[in-house]
C-alpha cells in the first residue's frame, strides 16, 4: 500500500487516481500510524515552502516521514513535495526543509515568464551510476513532454543526485534521487501517458506492481 500523504497542500485526489490508474493501491491519510505501515509514501503539493513546512510540522508529519526514508521505504516527493525534500528555501525568506537531500531550492533568475507554467522537455542524466538501478525513468525517452508549474527549482548540493534536467532560460533539475528517495518537479499526474509511466516505474521499485 501506497501512503498520500495529506498535509492540506493542493489536491491529492488527481495524484491518487493516476497512482490506481496505474495499479497501485492507495490510501490518503495525514495519520502518522498509516504512514509508519505503508510500504511507500508519496509527497504530493501545490503552494508555498514555509506553508508546506508549517502544515508538515503542526500535523506531527516530519518524524514518521524521517522515520520511513530512514527505513529504506521508496518516497517520492511531486512539485512542492520535492522541494520540502531539501535543506531550505529562498521562497519569502530562508525557510528551512526535511533536509533529506542536500540542496536548495532556488528562484528562476530570466527574463522568460515566471511561473514556469506548461509543458516542457527532459533530458535524463545518463551520467548518473544509480539511474539504471532505480528504473524511475525506465522507458521515458529523452525529450518526452511533461507538465511544469512552478518559480523555484531544486538545486541539489551535488550533481550525482540530478536524474533529469529540463530547462526554461537556464538548465535546472526536474527530477532528482537520493537512496530510496526522489524528487519530481513537474505534476506526473497531469502529464498523460509518460507521467503515468514515471509512477508505474515508482510502483515497481516499491514492489506494489509487477
Amino acid at each position: 500500500m501506497i501512503a498520500l500523504i495529506d498535509y492540506k497542500m493542493g489536491n491529492l485526489r488527481s495524484v491518487a487516481k493516476a497512482l490506481e490508474a496505474v495499479g497501485a493501491e492507495v490510501t490518503v491519510t495525514h495519520e502518522p500510524a498509516k504512514l509508519r505501515r505503508a510500504q511507500a509514501l508519496v509527497l504530493p503539493g501545490v503552494g508555498a515552502f514555509s506553508a508546506g513546512m508549517s502544515n508538515l510540522r503542526k500535523m506531527k508529519l516530519i518524524t514518521p516521514i524521517k522515520e520511513a526514508i530512514r527505513a529504506g521505504k521508496p518516497f517520492l516527493g511531486i512539485c512542492l513535495g520535492a522541494q520540502l525534500l531539501f535543506t531550505e528555501s529562498e521562497e519569502h525568506g530562508r525557510h528551512l526543509g526535511l533536509g533529506i537531500i542536500p540542496g536548495r531550492v532556488v528562484k528562476f533568475r530570466s527574463a522568460l515568464k515566471i511561473p514556469h507554467m506548461g509543458w516542457n522537455t527532459i533530458t535524463k542524466v545518463t551520467s548518473h551510476k544509480s539511474q539504471d538501478i532505480s528504473g524511475l525513468l525506465n522507458n521515458i525517452p529523452d525529450g518526452a513532454y511533461f507538465y511544469f508549474v512552478h518559480s523555484y527549482y531544486v538545486k541539489p548540493k551535488k550533481k550525482d543526485m540530478v536524474l533529469a534536467l529540463s530547462e526554461y532560460g537556464q538548465k535546472f533539475a526536474a527530477v532528482v534521487g537520493k537512496d530510496n528517495t526522489f524528487g519530481i518537479q513537474f505534476h506526473p499526474e497531469k502529464s498523460s501517458e509518460l507521467g503515468l509511466k514515471i509512477l508505474e516505474n515508482f510502483c515497481r521499485i516499491c514492489g506494489e506492481i509487477k
